[in-house]
């Protein structure tokens, strides 16, 4: 399977997860923004990047790379993302249709690469144990914005 796929299916697998969870998923025309999905979770959006994660086989970890990949015809580029590019990174594991749910500021504050370990091996769990599964930071995203809603009357006297 080349990346594309990949990405493809790591993103219909969050869109699965998150309409089993109640919430609205929105989806952005074309691949210019820096995130892949909006979920409306309760009346508020949270921009969504979805990163597909793929087995190491000399350490057995599953690694993703937390860059954003701009690709042309002849060149790959790999740069950092910003706080402002989106609110949570999805991160998925398809063998054990698993996701890691990542802050943003959790997802850029790693290097170039996130190890998960999902074999027992440790003594100590990472870092990133506490993000398996981690659907409930959405559904508190959400519940800490205050949803904005204008009456057509208010947006008229803003010049809109």
């Amino acid at each position: 399977m080349d990346t594309k796929l990949k990405g493809d299916i790591a993103e219909q697998a969050a869109v699965l997860h998150a309409l089993k969870r109640g919430s609205g998923v929105l989806k952005p025309v074309g691949d210019r923004l820096p995130y892949d999905l909006a979920f409306d979770v309760k009346g508020t959006l949270i921009k969504i990047q979805v990163k597909y994660a793929w087995l190491d086989e000399p350490s057995g970890n599953y690694v993703v790379d937390n860059r954003r990949t701009k690709t042309n015809r002849r060149l790959m580029v790999r740069e950092a993302y910003q706080l402002s590019d989106f609110d949570f990174a999805l991160v998925y594991i398809e063998n054990l249709d698993l996701f890691y749910i990542f802050p943003i500021d959790i997802f850029i504050g790693y290097g170039s690469e996130i190890h998960l370990v999902e074999a027992e091996k440790r003594q100590r769990k990472p870092r990133s144990a506490q993000y398996r599964n981690a659907w409930e930071l959405i559904s508190a995203k959400s519940l800490s914005q205050e949803s904005c809603v204008y009456s057509p009357v208010e947006l008229e006297k803003a010049g809109f």
